[in-house]
Order: C-alpha cells, then structure tokens, then sequence
C-alpha cells in the first residue's frame, strides 16, 4: 500500500476510514403523484320501514329514572354498594348477558352505564355529586 491509501486525517487505509470513504448519494426525490380525485355518485334508497334497532347493553338512558326510583325508595340518600344491589335486583330482567360482561378495565358493563347515568343526573340537577361513595337526590329531584 503506498501513501494515498492512508488517510492524513486518522492514519489507517482509507478504505476503512471514515474519511475516505465518500458520503452515501442523497436520496433521489420520489415525484409525487397527485391523488386522483373520483367522482361516485349514490343512490338514494327510499325510506322503508324502520328496522328494530337490537343492542348488545343496556343504554344509559334507560338506568336514570330507575336509579332516581332507587333513590326514592331508599329516602333520597344512598351508599354506592348499596344503590347498585338494589338497582341490579330491579333491573335484573331487563339486563342482558352482555350487561353483565366486564369491560377492559375489569367493572360490569352495566355499572359502568349506571355510573354515567349518574352523571348525566348530576349535571341535570337531579342529582347533588354530594359525598364519595354516596349517591344522593337534590330537593328537586
């Protein structure tokens, strides 16, 4: 090997130096292509009649009055625990086995939408968010 093969800036050939080795080609720029813009047209189906709409869960709409009924029932004030055996043992035909699935977090599924509804009584005003762990009615619920 003679002296060109060395690099002056490392002292080692400049097959392995990094330096004399050349920078790699910049990439080449891809041409863009413009989306193709496509024009569908749909047909309009005339309205049939309406198809039972079937759920796997019991909505939350359908827990608010039975809470509020629970609630009632039990003076205006009740705990957490409490609230849901009684509102599992009114509602329990009307809760489906998909109800009593857990969701990701591990809690049944129809807790979680009784816990909703009780959102949505709070920010009604039906419900007061009162202590942790007690649910309990407003004087205008």
């Amino acid at each position: 090997m003679s002296d060109e093969d060395y690099c002056e800036l490392c002292d080692l050939p400049k097959s392995t130096c990094i330096h004399g080795r050349p920078p790699p080609p910049p990439p080449t720029p891809q041409a863009r292509v413009a989306p193709v813009k496509r024009t569908t047209t749909r047909k309009t189906t005339t309205a049939g009649p309406a198809r039972a709409v079937v759920r796997r869960w019991t909505p939350v709409d359908v827990f608010r009055p039975e809470i509020v009924a629970v609630l009632q029932e039990a003076g205006g004030e009740l705990d957490a625990d409490d609230l849901f055996l009684a509102l599992e043992a009114r509602m329990e035909e009307r809760l489906t086995d998909a109800d009593r699935e857990t969701t990701p977090e591990g809690e049944l599924r129809w807790r979680f939408a009784a816990r909703r509804a009780r959102q949505a009584l709070v920010a009604d005003g039906a419900m007061s968010r009162g202590r942790p762990g007690v649910w309990a009615l407003t004087d205008g619920g």
